[in-house]
């Protein structure tokens, strides 16, 4: 018996085939184009992403691996938050409104200013700063602009609730998704009172029933069996929300555990027994099912510091495959001593600015060092330290610097980037066997709503495997130290010019 993951992200559908030990047989994934009808408005058209599902689960099912498999169950995960609105048909009333739209910062900028204590009266419930692609905050723009969308809406799902509707035609949401709606994350709900905070207490009867996300909520419907290629029948669970199945990817259950996706952004986690409100203010707060929280500080540029910096500083071998050029790129960076030679890189590119450990929209990226006798070589290693540095800097900010984290994402894949994070954070980096890491967390509480598993920690022990392990060099964090230090004084000293 086999387990499908699918992952609805939000450029990217992948769905991948599992063994019941964990083990990643075949995976496919195709694009999604992000629509954006006016600056700043990020929005998906939810048919288009129903069909692309469908391809990529056909994809898996029809490839020399998937063909045969016996499918046990199917978990969905998927982006969270946002606005995926059905009317009582089960049609969209208007295309997804994503996570990361802003079209709603000057009505939260409004909010804040009528609520001054908004803000932190909704931390101390979920544990996560307002995005603005919430779906509460999305519901009250869609009333102050769009009422008549509201008015033809039934229920308002996540991107995997939708997909979890179209293959099984139940409307859900997990508890996962309604702790950070905002929610409460205590309790894995989102009461009547934050509703009310936003003006929009009539929209809750919007919210779908809460579910558990390993439950089996349903079975794959004859239409959906026909466009997917599963047997009609097969259980469907409730799923979780991308981050949270994340984490179950990669093992990281227990109290304690560090672990770390270097990706588009770098999302540094600790796992935690009861749920962490500090620092304040100040990242985000998941519920891990099964009684599980961790918080996750984010910066929000990750490897996008590092292919800026090729673009910028080695177009003459743009002409290379990319992994030729990554691999010419680091045996510079390497040949660099630690330090860069007193280059120091502060990774704040994106245009948000810093929002962890602390919030300074303004924040830009910067070098500090500079002299004529440097080269394009001691830039790039100033990119890869930077990147290590922020995520010393988050860790420190949610305690202790951990022993051993768990590494995964694009960044993971350098061997030359990992060991660098050993260094620089004095801990054991372990880097997992396997790349879809969302679709095997939804795939293993798939196999625990259907009793292959005792319970999810026990699923993530069966299906870990280290692919490499990467052991600081004590010498090398000594020498990290000391320029993180230089890296704190930077950074305090830049904040005065932001």
């Amino acid at each position: 018996m086999y387990l499908l993951g699918i992952d609805v992200g939000t450029s990217v559908i992948k769905a991948a085939l599992f063994s019941a030990d964990g083990q990643e047989l075949v995976s496919c994934q195709q694009p999604m184009q992000l629509l954006q009808p006016q600056s700043g408005w990020i929005e998906a058209d939810m048919q288009a992403t129903w069909q692309t599902c469908c391809a990529v689960i056909r994809a898996v099912l029809e490839s020399p691996e998937g063909q045969g498999r016996e499918v046990a169950a199917v978990g969905v995960t998927g982006n969270m938050i946002g606005a995926w609105l059905v009317d009582e048909h089960g049609e969209p009333v208007r295309n997804a409104i994503l996570w990361c739209d802003s079209r709603t910062q000057p009505l939260w900028a409004r909010l804040t200013a009528e609520q001054p204590d908004l803000a932190e009266r909704i931390f101390a419930m979920d544990g996560c700063v307002v995005e603005s692609g919430a779906t509460l905050l999305v519901l009250r723009w869609l009333r102050d602009h769009e009422p008549q969308a509201l008015e033809r809406a039934r229920w308002v799902f996540s991107s995997k609730d939708w997909i979890v509707y179209k293959l099984s035609g139940v409307p859900q949401i997990d508890s996962s998704e309604a702790a950070v709606l905002p929610g409460d994350t205590r309790i894995q709900h989102s009461p009547e009172i934050l509703w009310e905070w936003f003006g929009i207490l009539p929209q809750r009867a919007l919210l779908p029933p809460v579910q558990p996300s390993e439950r089996v909520i349903g079975q794959v419907q004859p239409a959906a069996a026909a466009l997917t290629g599963l047997k009609v029948g097969t259980p469907v669970i409730a799923g979780a929300g991308d981050v949270p199945a994340n984490s179950l990817g990669l093992g990281a259950t227990e109290p304690g555990t560090a672990f770390m996706v270097l990706g588009t952004n770098l999302q540094v986690c600790r796992v935690f027994e009861q749920p962490m409100f500090e620092p304040r203010l100040v990242g985000l707060l998941f519920y891990q099912p099964h009684g599980r929280w961790f918080r996750a500080l984010m910066n929000v540029a990750g490897t996008t510091n590092l292919d800026w910096a090729i673009k910028q500083f080695y177009a003459d071998l743009s002409a290379l495959e990319p992994a030729e050029r990554f691999k010419q790129v680091e045996e510079q960076a390497a040949s660099r001593p630690i330090g860069a030679d007193g280059v120091l890189y502060l990774p704040y590119l994106s245009r948000a600015g810093v929002i962890a450990p602390f919030v300074a929209p303004k924040a830009r990226a910067q070098f500090v060092g500079l002299h004529d006798g440097h080269t394009r070589a001691d830039l790039v290693r100033a990119v890869y330290e930077g990147v290590a540095f922020a995520a010393r800097d988050c860790y420190s900010a949610l305690g202790e610097l951990p022993r051993q984290v768990i590494f995964a994402g694009g960044g993971a894949r350098s061997t030359f980037w990992a060991q660098l994070m050993a260094d620089c954070l004095g801990a054991t980096v372990i880097v997992p066997h396997g790349r879809e890491f969302g679709a095997k967390g939804a795939a293993l509480l798939a196999g625990v709503g259907v009793g292959m598993y005792d319970d999810i920690r026990s699923a993530c022990r069966c299906a870990f495997r280290p692919a490499r392990m990467h052991t600081p060099d004590l010498s090398a964090h000594a020498h990290y130290t000391a320029h993180f230090a230089y890296y704190c004084a930077v950074q305090r000293s830049a904040k005065l010019l932001w």
